[in-house]
């Protein structure tokens, strides 16, 4: 099984406002229309996997974008909305008992999204990839992409890449010692 992170982050490490918005994104400038390296990212994950808060901002936004199979991790959550049924699945595991799960069903490249669940797999030290694109922003607060660690990760940098003259994207795989 393979891990991937793929997110945008504020230059001080937030991924959304303390009240989990995400508007700031949407004021970089993309004059040509660029989707930053997702779609093929995307083209070798075989599934995602995101928190409950992620999963309801997601849903804020009207249309379903995904078109591979989401896994929310919540506790709270028992039931999905009826217009994403068989594309999202409610699932309730810790992040090792979750991959052990996926990958009987035959998921082999995942992609972890939004603050907590990134930080648990993280912890578990589970994460193979990380794409971090940085937005010259400060926002001073706000949902924080990493955490504490109870041990040093180390990752290797494998490239950067900047857009528009605006965004610097860097990718990194984990060093296992």
């Amino acid at each position: 099984m393979s891990i991937h992170v793929f997110i945008a982050t504020s230059l001080d490490g937030f991924i959304a406002t303390s009240d989990g918005g995400v508007a700031w994104l949407d004021e970089i400038p993309n004059p040509e229309h660029s989707d930053f390296g997702y779609v093929g990212f995307m083209s070798d994950i075989d599934a995602l996997v995101m928190g409950r808060n992620t999963f309801e901002k997601v849903l804020s936004f009207g249309s379903w974008p995904y078109e591979k199979p989401v896994f929310v991790l919540s506790g709270t959550l028992s039931s999905v909305p009826a217009d994403v049924e068989g594309k999202a699945e409610i699932v309730n595991a810790d992040p090792n008992l979750l991959i052990e799960r996926l990958a009987h069903r035959g998921f082999r490249n995942l992609y972890v999204d939004g603050g907590k669940v990134i930080q648990s797999f993280l912890e578990d030290d589970l994460v193979d990839e990380m794409t971090i694109t940085r937005v010259p922003v400060l926002l001073g607060d706000g949902v924080p992409l990493f955490g504490k660690l109870t041990k040093r990760l180390r990752f290797k940098h494998v490239k950067t890449e900047t857009f528009n003259e605006t965004l610097v994207q860097s990718t990194y795989t984990r060093v296992r010692e």
